[in-house]
């Protein structure tokens, strides 16, 4: 590096260039998260028009050869000369950064994409794009480059960003490719990502997509959002996080399409893991507020002018019988995952409210001098956040986080008037459910208090100083809790047997009696009072629900043994029902475990002297090709093959060997990657819908194996 550093050092990157220079400053990454971030740029052009009541239907195409096309019938990007520049409105949008009708001009009321940049950062980033638009009875179309405007000379009427590209040269055309009805609008845009700028393993994610396509058909009643992924077995299954992203044969074409009229209303009752303590509450309102902003002047110029904001909120909030929190906050349908003023609005108002109310019925509550926290109003709350305005500010091109100052006053004062409206209503239901629901945020408080005390006067005890751990543990010698093990066996037969095969340095053995209790149904009392519940939670050592505390489990590794059969996968599923539960932190950390015992065991005669070989197998069809082997190679075995009904068939030293053994074991971790989706799953597996669970195995029941349950 030279020493020497003058103006003639410094870089002024023009136009698109920047973007191109530092992609990350624009979408976050240039792996997946970023691909994605660059379709929803897309997206959220097409859904801004539908939110303004223009079109009522989107389409999203991933395409076979890794492009992806977004499909509207909304107004069509404006086909006409801007004045100023004197180019057409699309290559506006699609080359110029800070460029867009979002500005206040009145275009739109409110809407997601404010900062003028996300289609002519996609465009910089794609390696072609195509834009069709439908306007004024013809189709108009124009096609990028990397950002710049051209031709391609497609061969046989296949696109391909491959294709001989031709800039132009003195001035850009619009070219008419066709026409349409009189009325009829609407765009098409397709583009090809650039691999010089994303990562090789960058891939579109159907199930995010998806799932904001969902999203957004909540936020927007009465829109119809289609996904279609044309990429073939191959892709799907590398979306979907196969290890080796291939499939034996092509899937056919996925579609798949959202629509919801009901609104956020909806959106909550799909997102509520538990059964409901209120039913689902609205509130509704808007407030004003002033600002002073620059606006365009019609010479050109930026001038500061005070304007009036209107700030409309919307809000659905339910309470149920869990503890788990679940919240979404959108700005103009554009989710806000790290908050911002209208959260913190929110959540401020709900605990005066609260507070408020549970003062009035001290007497009835016996509450004392004790005040609820947020952590107690939060337990349980599953509730969908919707502001809209003009032009928030948001912190980042991401907006993940709403900076407007005037917001969180509006929001807090909507929530104190509404949600005190519902909490003085005179009618019956409302009043059984305000009840409930005082009942249930003291009883959240009272059991807070509770575990304070009980974590300031009592220190965790280890397996030696502890008197009141349950009499069937087997515990292990060790206090290094990263190298222990317990062992949570079914049955007094199989932990005769275990206490022999294990290596008592290491591993503890907690018995069960057969099906413990399912949680997913019952209440927390009824969690705590069953004997086995209790004690797989004493002996775990870290409390359960929102007081657990992960570093302070006793056990380095918690490892579910249940027989190889039906019963035991039954006994399996609620044993991690209860930890996904009650001590989920346990399964996200990767700490549950699932112990794999053989099946079949098959002793292989060897001729002469030499000692005969046994074999464990896992599975029938593993039997069968072990068998068929055998048979092949002139190999004989002794019949019959012995069958393992359950873990106290098994000697100490076959359990040892095939189950307990650290050296030569099989484990299977229990992850739960998607949080939301898995307690969808327990809910409709365990809970208290019987219908839905009906439906589930009556149509699922031909798709699923032994396999794919135990995997």
């Amino acid at each position: 590096m030279s020493s020497e550093y003058s103006a003639h050092h410094l870089q002024v990157l023009e136009g698109l260039e920047a973007v191109r220079k530092r992609p990350g400053m624009y979408i976050g990454s240039n792996d997946s998260r970023g691909l994605m971030h660059c379709l929803w740029e897309i997206i959220d052009n097409s859904v801004d028009e539908a939110l303004g009541g223009f079109g009522s239907s989107i389409a999203i195409v991933l395409h076979a050869d890794g492009s992806v096309e977004v499909r509207d019938r909304a107004r069509g990007i404006p086909v006409d000369v801007e004045p100023r520049t004197g180019l057409t409105g699309v290559e506006v949008v699609f080359t110029k950064l800070h460029a867009g009708g979002k500005f206040g001009g009145g275009s739109y009321g409110s809407s997601g994409g404010l900062h003028g940049v996300g289609a002519s950062v996609v465009n910089a980033l794609s390696s072609r794009l195509d834009v069709e638009v439908d306007r004024g009875g013809k189709t108009w179309a124009m096609s990028f480059h990397r950002g710049e405007p051209g031709v391609f000379a497609d061969e046989g009427g296949e696109k391909s960003p491959d294709a001989p590209f031709t800039p132009f040269s003195d001035r850009s055309e619009l070219r008419v490719i066709g026409k349409v009805a009189k009325g009829v609008t609407g765009t098409r845009i397709r583009y090809w990502a650039d691999a010089q700028i994303f990562a090789p393993g960058a891939t579109f994610q159907l199930a995010e997509l998806e799932n904001r396509a969902r999203q957004t058909a909540f936020l927007v009643p009465g829109l119809e959002i289609t996904v279609r992924d044309e990429r073939g077995g191959q892709a799907q299954a590398a979306t979907a996080g196969g290890d080796d992203g291939t499939l034996q044969e092509a899937l056919p074409p996925q579609d798949v399409s959202y629509r919801y009229d009901g609104g956020i209303s909806e959106f909550v009752d799909f997102l509520a893991p538990d059964s409901g303590v209120t039913d689902t509450w609205r509130l509704n309102g808007s407030g004003t507020f002033r600002e002073t902003v620059p606006v365009l002047q019609p010479n050109g110029s930026m001038v500061a002018t005070e304007v009036e904001r209107v700030c409309e909120v919307d809000i659905a909030v339910r309470w149920g019988t869990g503890y788990d929190t679940v919240m979404r906050s959108f700005v103009n349908i554009i989710a806000t995952p790290k908050g911002g003023t209208h959260q913190a609005g929110f959540e401020q108002a709900l605990l005066k409210v609260a507070r408020a109310q549970v003062e009035q019925n001290a007497r009835r509550l016996k509450v004392g001098n004790d005040k609820l926290e947020k952590d107690d109003v939060l337990a349980g709350l599953t509730a969908v956040l919707t502001v809209r305005l003009e032009e928030p500010q948001f912190e980042g091109q991401t907006k993940e986080v709403l900076g407007t100052p005037a917001v969180r006053q509006i929001v807090a004062s909507v929530v104190n008037k509404e949600l005190g409206a519902r909490f003085a209503s005179t009618k019956r239901d409302d009043k059984a459910q305000a009840a409930l629901l005082l009942d249930k945020l003291v009883a959240e408080m009272k059991s807070r208090i509770s575990a304070r005390t009980h974590k300031e006067t009592q220190r965790r005890k280890n397996a030696l100083e502890s008197s009141s751990l349950p009499a069937k543990l087997v515990d292990c010698r060790s206090n290094d809790v990263a190298d222990s093990e317990l062992f949570i066996v079914e049955g007094d037969s199989a932990l005769g047997t275990a206490k022999l095969a294990r290596d008592s340095n290491h591993q503890a053995l907690l018995p069960i009696r057969g099906k413990i209790l399912n949680v997913q149904k019952a209440s927390v009392s009824d969690m705590l009072s069953n004997a086995e519940c209790a004690a797989i939670i004493q002996v775990i050592g870290a409390g359960s629900g929102r007081s657990f505390d992960l570093s302070a489990a006793r056990y380095g590794k918690i490892i579910l043994m249940s027989d190889a059969d039906v019963d035991g996968a039954h006994i399996r599923t609620l044993l991690l029902t209860l930890f996904f539960r009650y001590m989920r932190p346990l399964i996200e950390d990767g700490r549950v475990y699932a112990a794999v015992p053989p099946l079949h065991r098959v002793i292989v005669v060897n001729p002469g002297s030499k000692p005969n070989e046994t074999i464990y197998t896992y599975s029938e069809d593993e039997l069968q090709a072990l068998l068929a082997k055998l048979k092949r190679s002139g190999r004989r075995y002794q019949e019959p093959i012995q069958r393992y009904k359950g873990l106290g068939e098994m000697d100490a030293e076959q359990l040892a060997s095939t189950t307990m053994d650290r050296a030569g074991r099989t484990l299977r971790r229990v992850r739960a990657e998607d949080a939301e989706a898995a307690a969808r799953v327990f809910e409709l597996l365990m809970g208290n819908e019987v219908a839905p669970r009906r439906e589930f195995i009556v149509e699922s029941s031909d798709r699923l194996t032994r396999e794919s349950i135990d995997s």
